[in-house]
């Protein structure tokens, strides 16, 4: 197998341990899932946390969050939303 594959599968690996050890263990003592859409809801919040504000020390990262990293890498000052804003209520009886 090639190496480059091998390091994706690690990073994928860790990914799912860092979700399961920080978001699901805890949030499943706190709260009762009775849909797809409510687990999905606080993974999508976990999840910006953890790209926008959640600090990463591993040897790429150095300290910083993944936004950062991504934003530098690009040469971009702003990167668009990880999640698309809901539309108004207005806006969608309008059409």
């Amino acid at each position: 197998m090639c190496a480059k594959y091998v390091t994706l599968s690690g990073f994928v690996e860790r990914l799912h341990r860092t979700l399961l050890d920080e978001h699901f263990r805890i949030k499943g003592r706190e709260k009762w899932y009775e849909s797809v859409e409510e687990l999905q809801a606080d993974l999508d919040v976990f999840l910006e946390f953890y790209n926008l504000k959640r600090t990463h020390q591993g040897y790429r990262l150095k300290g910083r969050t993944p936004a950062q990293a991504l934003r530098e890498a690009l040469g971009r000052k702003r990167l668009p939303p990880m999640l698309p804003k809901e539309e108004e209520p207005a806006a969608q009886e309008a059409a």
